[in-house]
């Protein structure tokens, strides 16, 4: 294996346990899911993202992509916690963590109710499913 894909690997190795400890301890075990396939899912890109940068700006923005199309950020949903938890959490800014965060969605078109990356809870409360 090259010496480029060895640190892309050890890089996302970081980045997932950087994730996993965050979900564990804040959210719960979909999250580390959600986590561990988007995360996968970067490394394989061609030009992978999180190649250059903080991996703690990157765990940060993961978590935060997701959690914008499940409605982590609503009080009146389970799990909750607030984007600046999050950046706090990993010591990062807010306006770093979501432009990082609007790349990672455009970049797999995440969306509300996304059949890939929504929580089952989300998935199954989607206006569209019985259409």
């Amino acid at each position: 294996m090259s010496s480029k894909k060895e640190t892309i690997k050890e890089k996302e190795t970081k980045l997932l346990e950087l994730t996993r400890s965050f979900c564990t301890e804040k959210l719960d075990d979909e999250y580390v899911q959600l986590c561990e396939k988007l995360v996968k899912k970067m490394g394989r890109k061609h030009d992978v993202p999180f190649k250059r940068g903080r991996l703690e700006i990157w765990a940060a923005a993961v978590i935060h992509a997701l959690g914008s199309i499940n409605f982590l950020f609503d009080k009146s949903f389970e799990p909750y916690v607030s984007a600046r938890q999050i950046c706090k959490h990993f010591g990062t800014k807010k306006p770093t963590v979501s432009n990082k965060a609007k790349t990672i969605k455009d970049m797999f078109s995440m969306r509300y109710f996304d059949p890939e990356f929504s929580t089952k809870g989300i998935a199954s409360e989607n206006p569209l499913m019985y259409m």
